[in-house]
């Protein structure tokens, strides 16, 4: 079942952002909640009209999800993006009873663009909300402003290159942008005591190698790292157009397990 856009609380100052909220037919009162970041490339700013497949996928595998409309309200500038899913996420850890879940671990999972925030704001939970976020899904996160790693070449086999380039100087136009750890996490020094990370990708996305890259250094800082490769056939890449595909069902395995295995 997915509801279409809402307000989770009109006159909350911390939640400003409309919502969608997706859940599986298996609903328990013990199930993940999930603050999810749809990928935009730092580009798009009117609301989607369909669900995310991602989203989906998650929800199917036993969590309840809350899609956060982060674009039409922040513009996809940094800092303003990341402030306002940073505020949806200390919202949701006021009001998971208003879901029934109150005592549910939260997480948070993004795709591309959105898996930038999604890896930002486990950074920033770590500093400033310390034990409040149980995980992190980052599906194919967009989080290397410099596009230069041997896979990225493939980008214009998807005609994603000049997007992505011109998402990034969209997200970064502010002039400390570049050197901010929460903007571009892969240039984040300190990863250490981040949440426990499945991070997801293919081996024919032009986004694998910033991916894997970013998995590596988390698990060199102690953090519990899960790395899924799908081959290529699984039809990946479509998530950057909003497809779903052959990877759907190959996921929800993983986002189970991944669920299953965090810490109470």
């Amino acid at each position: 079942m997915v509801k279409q856009w809402e307000n989770l609380d009109r006159t909350h100052p911390s939640f400003p952002l409309p919502f969608r909220l997706y859940e599986g037919s298996a609903v328990t009162k013990s199930q993940p909640l999930v603050l999810y970041l749809r990928g935009t490339a730092f580009m798009e700013e009117e609301r989607p009209e369909v669900e995310s497949a991602a989203a989906r996928a998650i929800a199917d595998a036993g969590a309840k999800v809350v899609e956060a409309d982060y674009c039409s309200v922040s513009g996809n500038v940094f800092p303003r993006a990341l402030e306002c899913v940073f505020g949806a996420f200390m919202a949701l850890i006021a009001k998971r009873k208003r879901f029934g879940l109150a005592r549910s671990q939260l997480l948070v999972a993004g795709d591309e663009s959105g898996g930038n925030l999604a890896a930002s704001v486990a950074l920033k939970a770590r500093d400033h909300a310390a034990g409040e976020l149980a995980g992190q899904i980052l599906l194919s996160p967009m989080i290397d402003p410099r596009m230069a790693t041997l896979s990225f070449r493939q980008a214009d086999q998807i005609k994603m290159r000049v997007r992505w380039s011109d998402g990034w100087s969209h997200y970064l136009r502010s002039a400390c942008g570049f050197e901010h750890p929460y903007a571009a996490p892969c240039l984040c020094s300190r990863l250490s005591g981040v949440a426990p990370a499945l991070v997801v990708t293919s081996e024919n996305d032009p986004l694998r190698d910033e991916a894997l890259g970013y998995g590596d250094r988390l698990a060199s800082a102690g953090v519990e790292v899960i790395r899924q490769v799908l081959p290529p056939e699984s039809g990946w890449t479509g998530i950057y157009k909003g497809e779903s595909g052959a990877w759907t069902s190959q996921l929800c395995p993983e986002f189970s397990k991944f669920m299953r295995g965090l810490k109470t």
